[in-house]
Parts: structure tokens; sequence; C-alpha cells
């Protein structure tokens, strides 16, 4: 007796959704609460869990199908409706494994979401020097046909399609994340996992390895040397390849364009000087850490210090309802969070009544299930003013696209030291000093360039002032 499992509802204006990709195949065993598929929506692509256990017996919706709420994905049984299908369905897989060996590159999620905004970040070391390049990031034209290899049909039969030497087949962007952080090989690593899957455990372990494995001394020469060499460039996979777009991609293309088209958007800039946040956080960081198990950067600050604007600035929170002007009772900030994927804001709901250390917590919860997949549809929905982090990236500063119908975005930049001109004693002097662009975008329609002006410079004098001694909440 088989059961099928339907889409769910996933957010109170999600009517549909695209199935991106399925996880599980017929035949495959599957236990309650275990990733079945990922689902993509025009809010948030998420992974849809099992809710019972057996043997996927039919794959009602293929991948890149769009489907509504309600409707049938998959049949799940005991393993003997698969079973009668399993030799007529296998045998030409089979053969083709043996045949054609496939190139599939499985898509890899991540985002940096760090608020703090440092020097750019350093580009990824290069393979070694004895390593051959991926063959599927190359494609070079073919040449005289080598001989065949000999078969080895044992080893094909182990070997899942989607898991090569040089390809670790779905690996989650979690796992994906925590292995270039600490420049570990995913395709070198055996997944303890489900079907072979590698995960987080798996790296941790290989990490702890690599510690554990004496290091030969390198002679000062090649040292300096290797510290002189530039460092290339990756050469992307998507170099001279055609793409689909996937489903949020095309929604957020969608929704630029109807911003670009249906509001007058301008930005104003100014530039504030952070030291005194600068040495506050560098001061409180390290208890911060201990007591929260958060980093203390400065995208909290920033945050708090536009939330508070926003209460006495409304306008600049508000939204436009056709010949009204709507002015909420509260402060979400969306949060812009990029990923592979592409943009997603998660809400970070009433945030003038939250101190640092709850600010710090909830974005990091936010961005973390965002790059996991774990975030629920709601949870992108309520923003009524947008934070967008460029710095991060390494950006002096940006000019970001509004988000309808919000009224306006913020944009903060790279956190940099200069020198600059500074009063000692009545007296001009020149000091170094840590300093920022902030750049906010507006609805002209509803937003005066003075009003802009005018939050700007709350922002500007809060996060001068500095004092966030009572704000902590530690």
């Amino acid at each position: 007796m088989s059961e099928s499992v339907s889409l769910p509802a996933l957010g109170e204006s999600v009517t549909e959704g695209t199935v991106t990709r399925w996880l599980k195949n017929v035949g495959d065993r599957v236990e309650v609460d275990e990733p079945l598929l990922e689902v993509s929506t025009d809010k948030v692509d998420t992974e849809i869990p099992s809710p019972i256990a057996g043997v996927i017996e039919e794959i009602l919706v293929q991948e890149d199908e769009t489907v509504e709420v309600g409707a049938e994905l998959v049949r799940i049984g005991d393993g003997s409706g698969a079973a009668s299908k399993a030799p007529a369905e296998q045998a030409p897989e089979v053969e083709a494994a043996e045949t054609k060996p496939t190139d599939e590159a499985t898509p890899s999620v991540d985002a940096d979401t760090e608020a703090e905004a440092p020097a750019p970040a350093e580009p990824e070391p290069a393979p070694a020097a004895e390593k051959p390049a991926a063959p599927a990031a190359a494609a070079p034209a073919p040449s005289a046909p080598a001989p065949a290899a000999a078969p080895a049909p044992a080893a094909a039969s182990a070997a899942s399609p989607e898991q090569t030497d040089s390809n670790p087949g779905y690996v989650t962007p979690l796992v994906r994340k925590l292995a270039g952080e600490n420049d570990i090989d995913l395709s070198a690593l055996t997944g303890t996992g489900v079907g072979g899957r590698i995960r987080k455990q798996d790296v941790l372990d290989a990490v702890e390895a690599a510690k554990s494995t004496p290091v030969a001394p390198v002679s000062a020469p090649v040292a300096a040397a290797a510290k002189v060499g530039r460092t290339p460039l990756e050469t992307s996979p998507l170099r001279g390849t055609t793409q689909p777009m996937s489903r949020l991609r095309k929604v957020l293309a969608q929704r630029a364009v109807e911003s670009m088209q249906t509001s007058a958007q301008l930005t104003s800039v100014i530039e504030v000087d952070v030291t005194a946040v600068a040495r506050f956080r560098d001061f409180v960081k390290k208890s911060f850490q201990e007591k929260t198990g958060a980093k203390l950067s400065f995208l909290p600050f920033f945050a708090l210090a536009a939330a508070e604007a926003l209460r006495a600035y409304p306008v600049i929170n508000s939204t436009l309802d056709g010949e009204s002007i709507v002015y909420p009772d509260h402060e979400n900030i969306s949060i812009a969070v990029d990923t592979e994927r592409g943009l997603l804001t998660p809400v970070l709901k009433n945030a003038s009544e939250l101190n640092l250390a709850q600010i710090a917590a909830t974005i990091g919860d936010l961005a973390e299930r965002t790059r996991n997949n774990k975030l629920k549809p709601d949870e992108l929905a309520g923003g009524t003013f947008t934070l967008t982090n460029t710095g991060s990236r390494g950006a002096l500063f940006d000019t970001p696209v509004v988000f309808l119908p919000q009224t306006a975005i913020l944009g903060t930049g790279i956190v940099t030291k200069k020198p600059a001109v500074v009063q000692v004693d009545g007296a001009d002097a020149i000091a170094i000093r840590s300093t920022v662009f902030l750049a906010l975008s507006y609805d002209h329609r509803t937003v005066d360039g003075a009003d802009a002006a005018r939050f700007l410079v709350a922002v500007k004098e809060r996060l001068e002032e500095g004092s966030f001694q009572n704000d902590l909440g530690i």
C-alpha cells in the first residue's frame, strides 16, 4: 500500500512551487523528516521533508515543473510497487552509465553575510600544482580518440552518478562553506551520511586530521617566494555556458525592473566616522562572543542606529498604498543576504525594540538558515525597510534598488581607516580614523531629499557618538 506526499503550504501568500531537485530516486528508502526534494517559490528555496517512511515508488512531478500547493509530488510505499518497475527502468540507466559519463554539475549554495566589513576577502588558494584541473572546468577540442579502458562494472555500480572523483555529489550549503573556510577538498572525502552524503562531521574530522598531520619545514627563500607569488583567480565553471534562469532569479529580475519603472529612485550618500564604534567593539567583542556565542560585527550597530532613526523619521519607513501613505507602528528591517542562488531578505522584526546582542543573534540565525534553505516563507514577509551590507564584499558604497512596496533601502560600505582632519584642543590635527559610507536609496514619490538627509544625519550622529554601553545586552 502506498501513500502520496503533496506540496505543503509554504506561507500565507505562496500558492505554488517549482521542484528544483529530487534528493531521492525511485527505489530509494526514505525516513520520516528526511529531506525528500527541494522546492523553489517566489519567496524562498526550501527542502521538503518526508512525512512518512518507506520506499519511493513513483515520482509524479519532475524537476523544473511548477505545481500548486496541495498537488501530489510522489508516492511512497513498502517497496512492492517500485520493485516491479525496477528491472525495466534500471536496465537502460545501467547501460547509459557504462557508455556515457555524466557531467551534470551539482549546484552549490553559499552566502557570506558577515556584517563586519574588513578588507576584501582573499581569493581561494589555487589547486596544488600536481593536481590536474577538473575535467568539467575545461572543454578542449576533441583530439584523436584514446584507447577504450577496460570495463569496470563493479566500480560503475558502486559510484553514484552524482558523486565522482571531481564531483562530491549533493553537499549542503553549510558543509560546503565549512569546507571552503578550512581548505578541505570535498572530492577527497568519503561521506558517512545517507547514500554516502558528506556531513558536517566529515569535514570537521578532516580538519582535525589536517591539524595533526606534520607539515614539512619550508626553507626561508621558498617561503618568501610563496608570499610574493600571486594567487590566480579560479575559472568559474559557468564560463562559456548558457544556463536557464532559476525561479528566484526570475522573480528578482521582475521585481527589480518593476521597482525601477514604478518608483522615482535616487540615492543620497554620507560619510560617517565610526572610530568610537570600532573602539567600543574591539573592547567588548571578546566578552560578547563568550557570553552570546556570536561575533559582534559592525552590522548590528548600523541596524540599531537605523531603527532608532526610523522611529524619528517614519516617512523613510513608510509604504505607498495608492494615494495614501502608510506609516507602520513597527520597524521591521529586511536584511539582504547574498547567496549563490540569489538575493534573499529575511526580516529582523521589531528592530527598534532590540539590543545589540538580540540583533546580532537574530541576524546570525536568519543568515545561517537562509544559507541552509531552512528559512520559512513568512520570515521573508513584513519588511518595512531594508539594510544591505555590500561592504562585506569590499565595496566602498553602492546605489541599492528599493524593494517595493518599501520606500527606502540603506547600503553600508566597507569600514576603512584613513587620515582625517580632527579637532585637538581647538586646533586642526591629522589622525587615523575608521570611516564608512552610508548610501540611502529612496522613492521620491514619498520621500524628499531633505527627509533622506535628516535620516542619514540622525544615523551618522548616533554612530559617531558611539554610546552603546546601555544597548549591549550582555
